[in-house]
């Protein structure tokens, strides 16, 4: 049962009595889940595609193979870049106890993987059906191992440094300077990086970096050859682009969408 407020549609659970309910769904490239919150703490898995979920503290890219932890009662949108098959975890609420009160993209393991994918193939899991319950608790055990992965770009809330987001957000490729990026936004560049460290603990160089490796993960996942993803991400060469994507995810770009 949905109904809207607000702060968007409160997608609100039926089922009181499974720990663990499901969700699968495939997407086509560009499809966008508008404003949304659940009553319940849910896994969002795509193993094909990349998904874009974007809450008002900020925004997460999640590449196949990962998966975005997301409380209950956060609104979120998802944008699909590429084909998307979705595959969802709603968790009454802090049944996970180990993983954290904020989103956060999360590695998921081949063993994660496979329990997720078996577990969407059940409407839901109960504790009071005993096979069932075994496999929550292996569900749950491998959630508190998880790791998490810098994949997400704060949302930024200063006048200034919005108008910076802006221009930048569209269009990665513009190679201005901060100071010359500060030109009319009344802020000096001394005093931008400051804002940047004092509101999200992050610099300016920092923060553009993630910006940019994001658009290059969606690109990528929309088709694009690693030279144009990088490109159009505002990397200088195609090295740059993969040396960047190898430190947040362990391996090369065209290696990782194979």
């Amino acid at each position: 049962m949905s109904q809207k407020r607000q702060n968007g549609i409160f997608d609100r659970s039926g089922d009181l009595k499974s720990a663990i309910t499901t969700l699968t769904h495939d997407y086509p490239a560009g499809h966008v889940v508008p404003l949304h919150f659940h009553d319940r703490d849910q896994l969002v898995y795509a193993s094909r595609g990349v998904m874009t979920l974007r809450t008002r503290n900020g925004t997460w890219v999640v590449p196949p193979h990962r998966a975005v932890w997301l409380p209950a009662e956060i609104p979120h949108t998802i944008t699909m870049s590429g084909l998307v098959a979705m595959r969802t975890l709603y968790l009454k609420p802090r049944l996970a106890k180990g993983l954290p009160r904020d989103c956060c993209v999360i590695n998921v393991s081949t063993l994660l993987k496979e329990l997720i994918l078996h577990a969407c193939t059940m409407h839901t899991l109960k504790k009071s059906v005993k096979w069932q319950m075994h496999l929550v608790a292996v569900i749950l055990h491998q959630l508190e191992a998880v790791q998490t992965i810098p994949l997400q770009l704060p949302h930024l809330s200063d006048p200034r440094l919005v108008r910076i987001a802006e221009i930048l957000m569209s269009d990665p490729r513009d190679s201005r300077t901060l100071a010359q990026l500060c030109k009319g936004t009344g802020a000096g560049k001394r005093s931008v990086e400051r804002l940047f460290q004092q509101e999200i603990g992050m610099t300016f160089g920092k923060w553009r970096q993630q910006l940019r490796l994001m658009q290059g993960m969606r690109l990528l996942a929309e088709g694009a050859k690693v030279t144009n993803a990088a490109l159009e991400s505002g990397y200088g060469t195609p090295s740059a682009f993969t040396s960047m994507f190898r430190k947040a995810l362990g391996i090369t770009p065209s290696s990782y969408f194979k």
